[in-house]
């Protein structure tokens, strides 16, 4: 089959490999009908995560049709159309049975490199490093789906798939964040980054009920979306008067926002700052990985007593401002998303049309392009905020 696979920094191909096979009792293989380009696929592409090794195949957003099953299997049948959670989860172990789906105990072999970076081992992701198990991802014709008869979740009839396939990470995701961001009647939330996940987040606080929902970004399109979709006001940092938090401060009466949701992540652009002019060199220079200026200024900003929701990745961050977390009685909130438990809901959502997730794509590509796929997104170019590749 052909599939995308890594082999370095800023190298992603198309390659022939061996199909998929049933593996396990628990295991199915899906062909692939539609599968997505994630901002956390970046932190690959652009070397930021260990454990990858040369040729493995990438992809954590994607869907498709049963082909195989293996024999403990008997909630889905050949021909089923499914979404495929991108953690894993064996359904039994003590998070599982807790709905902390991200933190199942039995989803990674290779548990033990986690731990050593981690303390505990997350759950086995799709195409995310041999940290995090090794799996193949699904940016390919076929994948296996181990743990099968937990996963992937029946797509009603007549709902395409451009409908549903981001159920697979990042609006979970951006639900989740708006979750944890413990949004009470009336608050004003404010969301740094307005890629998907940012979208997705914008569009739940207003479900939570917010009363304000401040965006923050510096890409036009994004931006333009927020707006648009999303219904927020906007700041765009390389244009604003003063600083980001001189504008928060001003938009909410000096208290700060509410609620703070950081969905950009560890590759923050961060100009202006020097903590951000400090990351950016550490990175060049290869004394360090993330970026954390949207973090930062997350909490500089919140207001008192206010709570930061954090679905970015990061790996590792220093010069955080920890006096003002714990001086104004903040709350944090992260997690890899525990996707199972929001698949229900939001395919209901999607269905009664309260939600249309296919509203932020703005490139569909064949998987032969994928490559530049990656570079458009990773660049922003073209007005791009997220790509669906077709195998």
């Amino acid at each position: 089959m052909k599939a995308l696979c890594w082999h370095g920094k800023g190298d992603v191909r198309v390659d022939t490999v061996p199909d998929p096979k049933i593996e396990s009792s628990r295991d199915a293989v899906i062909k692939v009908t539609s599968t997505a380009i994630c901002g956390s696929d970046l932190h690959l592409f652009d070397g930021y995560m260990p454990t990858m090794e040369s040729g493995d195949i990438l992809g954590h957003e994607f869907m498709g049709e049963v082909v195989e099953l293996g024999s403990a299997v008997t909630n889905l049948k050949k021909g089923d159309r499914v979404v495929v959670p991108f953690t894993m989860a064996c359904g039994s172990c003590f998070f599982c049975k807790k709905q902390l789906f991200s933190c199942c105990d039995n989803s990674n072999p290779n548990a033990k490199v986690a731990e050593e970076a981690m303390g505990h081992s997350p759950s086995g992701l799709f195409g995310y490093s041999h940290m995090l198990g090794g799996f193949s991802g699904g940016q390919a014709e076929y994948v296996r789906v181990p743990f099968a008869d937990v996963g992937p979740y029946k797509v009603p009839d007549g709902l395409p798939d451009e409908k549903v396939l981001f159920l697979t990470d990042i609006l979970p995701t951006g639900y989740m964040a708006a979750e944890q961001a413990d949004i009470e009647p009336g608050d004003t939330v404010a969301v740094w980054g307005c890629g998907p996940v940012g979208q997705f987040s914008i569009q739940s606080a207003w479900l939570f009920g917010a009363g304000r929902v401040i965006a923050i970004d510096c890409v036009p399109e994004r931006l333009e979306m927020a707006e648009r979709l999303g219904k927020a006001e906007v700041i765009d940092f390389m244009k604003v008067e003063g600083s980001v938090y001189d504008r928060l401060q001003e938009l909410t009466g000096g208290r700060g926002p509410d609620r703070c949701i950081d969905a950009v992540g560890a590759e923050a652009h961060g100009w202006g700052s020097t903590p951000a002019v400090v990351d950016r060199v550490k990175a060049a220079v290869g004394l360090g990985t993330d970026r954390p200026a949207a973090l930062r200024q997350a909490i500089m900003c919140c207001r008192k007593g206010g709570t930061v929701s954090v679905p970015g990745v990061y790996s590792f961050v220093d010069q955080m401002p920890m006096g003002a977390f714990i001086n104004k009685s903040l709350v944090m909130k992260t997690g890899q998303t525990h996707v199972h438990r929001y698949l229900k809901p939001l395919m209901e959502k999607i269905r009664k049309g309260e939600i249309d997730p296919s509203a932020i794509i703005t490139h569909r590509l064949p998987l032969a392009d994928a490559p530049k796929g990656y570079t458009t997104f990773r660049d922003k170019k073209d007005g791009c905020v997220k790509v669906v590749l077709k195998p």
